[in-house]
Formats: structure tokens, sequence, C-alpha cells
């Protein structure tokens, strides 16, 4: 396994590997040395994140076991614009979710980082759709992605999954987030007998596609289509909606019966962790997560609840590559999934206590939805 992270954010050497190919030893050694190696970069050319290193007497330059590496916590970004590129060399800001009373992240990537999320997504995401473009319908509105230079999540995630469709059709007419039923139905008809490929924000997919479309004497149905979807499920859970639910309406209303969560957040764009076919979220080989103890920081074994800490190779622009999050969640196996592929594997149960409420549609308010920007 590659261990220079510079260099496989731009040679493509960890774009070489298999996502999910690679046994839990193997790649916990080869992240170890990568991302150590990415923690002296960021040293080197962030101040603000070497001097709080320093200051939990970290010694620049140390080769850390994977459990070892320093973290900080992901609400830094909401705080502080943490960049390791000098300014000419911004290529796009992204920004998280967040309401007017509400802190955003701001993330800086260069064209190398940028890149190499776009690819670590492709090779992620064609494990579950395939190479070919599908039909794409998005749950969101055009207006969204309007400006490129500086995206909200909501607007970075659309864009990135567009690269896996065609025929590109949104679903929803405008802000007010009321579906266009007419364009849905429209799409059906073009590409009837085809796979067709459905992505949304997880609130959004069921407050303004299902619920709305339910309503409806005569619902549009889907003939073969897979839907990927995520964001923040606390408005579903608080309607006592689960994931087993979710999925059994989308199958009963729209016939959609490929559905796939993913966990991710705009501080990690491109490191996601993909549902299986079984149920499970993946760590792929560009990534990987470890479940602490919120009292003592110990790293948790599978079957017990913590906090999620989220490791990645893919930032270069920013010190991004081990962030403690404010989501608590369990390892469920290693290298033990049903589906066949390999590395750990991960339930997410939902935000930590008083942590701020975040997610792609908990910024949606009533009685009239925004267009709240969300991660």
């Amino acid at each position: 396994m590659n261990t220079d992270i510079t260099s496989s954010a731009t040679d493509g050497s960890y774009f070489e590997l298999p996502p999910y190919g690679v046994a839990q030893a193997e790649k916990a050694a080869g992240m170890a040395a990568a991302l150590s190696a990415l923690t002296a970069h960021h040293r080197r050319h962030c101040a603000p994140y070497d001097q709080l290193l320093t200051a939990r007497g970290e010694v620049p330059g140390r080769q850390y076991a994977l459990e070892q590496l320093p973290f900080i916590p992901v609400q830094l970004f909401k705080r502080y614009e943490l960049s390791s590129v000098p300014p000419e060399q911004v290529f796009k800001v992204l920004t998280s979710s967040g309401t007017t009373s509400q802190q955003v992240s701001r993330i800086v990537l260069d064209r190398d980082t940028a890149q190499a999320q776009t690819r670590a997504l492709v090779r992620i995401v064609q494990q579950f759709l395939g190479k070919a473009r599908l039909p794409m319908l998005v749950i969101d509105h055009p207006g969204v992605i309007k400006n490129r230079q500086s995206f909200s999540a909501r607007g970075a995630g659309i864009l990135g999954l567009s690269n896996f469709g065609r025929d590109h059709t949104y679903a929803l007419r405008d802000e007010d987030m009321t579906p266009d039923v007419e364009a849905i139905r429209a799409f059906i008809e073009r590409h009837r007998g085809k796979q067709v490929f459905l992505f949304g924000f997880t609130f959004m997919v069921w407050k303004y596609l299902l619920q709305a479309l339910r309503a409806l004497p005569d619902p549009p149905h889907f003939e073969n289509a897979v839907l990927i979807h995520s964001g923040g499920w606390k408005k579903l859970q608080d309607e006592a909606v689960g994931n087993d639910e979710f999925k059994q309406a989308l199958g009963e209303v729209l016939h959609i019966d490929r559905v796939h969560n993913f966990y991710g957040m705009v501080e990690q764009v491109g490191s996601i962790f993909m549902e299986c076919e079984a149920g499970r979220l993946h760590a792929p080989v560009f990534a990987d997560v470890l479940i602490r103890d919120a009292r003592t920081w110990q790293v948790l074994p599978p079957g017990q609840s913590g906090l999620i800490q989220v490791l990645s190779v893919l930032p270069h622009s920013y010190p991004g590559h081990s962030l403690l999050t404010e989501d608590v969640g369990e390892l469920l196996g290693v290298d033990d999934c049903p589906c066949g592929r390999l590395g750990h594997t991960l339930r997410v149960h939902g935000r930590v206590a008083r942590a701020e409420v975040r997610g792609c549609s908990d910024t949606h308010e009533s009685p009239r939805p925004s267009a709240a920007e969300a991660a």
C-alpha cells in the first residue's frame, strides 16, 4: 500500500486499490503510515493545527498506529478556517449546513484535494451503480447548485453524485419544495424499461417526494430504480421512521426496492461510508472509522457505542484527515460482512446529546421550508 499521502492524492496510486478488497489489518498499517505523513504535512503548513498538537504534547514527525492518531473535533471548522495551502491555491470552499443562528464549517479545497475526493467518490459509488451513467432524478430543485465556487454541502453532494447520471431531472420545482409531478412522470416514461438512479437527502426524499406523491390518487411507479440518499435522520426519528420503515414505504408507494444510505460529512467529502445490501455501512479503502469512549477516549471494540472518529487519506489542503465527530455509533464487524466487502462496518445511532442539530434536511423549518444549506 502506498504510504506517501501527498503523492497518492495526485498520482493515483491509492485509487488502484479495490475500494473494499483490502483486509483490515493490511489497510490499517498502510493508512497509519499515510496519515502519520499527512499529520506532519499539516503541522508544517497549518500553524493553528501545529499549535493545537503542540499544546497536546504531540511530538513532530511521530509515526502513529491508527488508533494513536491525534484527532481534532469537527466543531473547530465552524470556528476557524483551517487551511494548509496559500490563498492563491484555493480552488473552492465548501460550507456545511446551518440555520441562520448557527455557524457553518468552511472547508478549503485545492485542485488536488478536490480531484482526489471526486475520484474516491467515483470508485465507491461505481461499486453500487456500475460504471454506466444512468438516467438521474435529483430529489431537489436546480437552484441549489447555482454558485459553483462556494458550495453548500447539499449542492456539492448533488454535483458530485451527478457524475453518475445523465438526463439530470429535478423532482422539485423550486424553494417551496413542491414536487414537479409532470417532470417525474415524463422522466419515468422516457426511461421505461431501463435502470434509473435517484439521489436526494433523506428527509427531503421522505417528505417532499414520498409523502407528497403518496397523497396522489395515482402516484408514479418506478420499474427499475436505485436510490442513494444521505443526511440527518433526526426528523424522521422524531416521526418514528427508521431505516426499515423508510425502505418499506419506498417499495410500497413508489416501487423502489434498491435503497442505499450513506454516512458522510462536508469535512471529509469523498470518504463516504456506503450502506451495502446487508444494511451495513462500509469504510472504503480511502477511509476508516474508530469508535471512542466519550469519557476515556479509549477505542471501543465492535458492539459498543461511542463517539465516531473518521479518518481519511484524502484531505491535503486542510487538516481534516482525523476528526472526532458529534455522532454516536458502533462498529458491527471487521472483514465479516455477508456482502463480502472487507474492512470495518458501522452503524450510526444519531447525534450526541446537546450537539447542534445539523443535517441535510434538519435545516428545513415549518410552515414554509427554506432552501437552507445542508450536509
